[in-house]
């Protein structure tokens, strides 16, 4: 008999699923997560429908500052698009199932493949502000799994394979996009950490030594649970700042969402390429 937590998280999809049937018929076929600042891709969308996290049952509302908070239903050229705007994380104090709750919501709208982003410290000196890094793997150092507990036969299998978390080909086509537009960016792994602290220094000299080339506070739940769902996952970092110690300056939120503004034309651009060619 499952347990009450399970029972939580069934009812929760059940819910946010019956609540965006009731306001919208379209059954997405690409998922798209929004990191800190990179919202404007919204624009490339005919949206359909748009509803804001705290209308739907299940759905929290991001505090973070660049994060939009809101589900978007519609189309790019004629690819129809879940798109969700700002994420929820877990040094905002809640459960791992909370934070990957929406993924899990877009994946029952009938998503295959799920593109996700976001605003990352870069662990390469040769890495500029404003560069983008395509996630080839990465390395969960949160603490915390959001399949931990009794194991949802629903949404997939008890001990998921992970040999190949970040779909090559989905890769491949990015890089291939990327190189068209004269877009600067690097392969490689993505240190998921807990936050809400930046690294020290020694954290970041650590998290190089063990092959990390960016780092940051999300991603990695999100990418498990698609995992867990057998979608098609890849992911695109924005490397806003170099890491503690990397050069000798302070680090700021304000600095991470500012850079990301400077590239919003930028990664909205490809991310339309990207998605209309799928």
């Amino acid at each position: 008999m499952a347990d009450q937590h399970t029972l939580n998280i069934q009812k929760n999809l059940e819910e946010s699923v019956q609540f965006i049937r009731s306001r919208s018929s379209l059954k997405p076929r690409i998922g798209v997560v929004l990191g800190s600042g990179l919202g404007a891709f919204v624009d490339q969308m005919k949206v359909e429908t748009s509803l804001a996290y705290d209308e739907i049952p299940g759905f929290i509302a991001p505090t973070v500052e660049g994060h939009g908070g809101r589900l978007l239903l519609g189309h790019v050229d004629s690819v129809p698009v879940a798109c969700l705007q700002g994420r929820i994380h877990f040094y905002e104090g809640h459960s791992m199932a909370a934070v990957v709750h929406p993924v899990r919501t877009i994946a029952m709208l009938g998503i295959e493949s799920l593109m996700l982003t976001n605003s990352a410290g870069g662990l390469d000196p040769a890495q500029k502000p404003g560069d983008f890094m395509i996630i080839e793997d990465h390395i969960n150092l949160m603490g915390d799994n959001p399949l931990k507990g009794p194991n949802i036969a629903q949404l997939g299998p008890r001990f998921p394979d992970m040999s190949e978390a970040y779909d090559r080909k989905l890769n491949d086509k990015m890089e291939s996009i990327l190189k068209k537009m004269g877009i600067s960016f690097s392969r490689g792994v993505y240190a998921g950490v807990s936050g809400p602290t930046y690294e020290t220094p020694a954290e970041v000299r650590y998290l190089r030594m063990i092959g990390g080339r960016a780092v940051g506070m999300s991603t990695v739940p999100e990418t498990i649970a698609a995992n867990h769902l057998g979608l098609r996952v890849c992911a695109l970092s924005c490397i806003t700042n170099p890491a503690a110690g990397i050069v000798d300056q302070k680090l700021s939120h304000d600095d991470v969402t500012h850079t990301a503004k400077l590239v919003e034309t930028k990664f909205s651009g490809f991310l339309k390429e990207f998605i209309t060619t799928l």
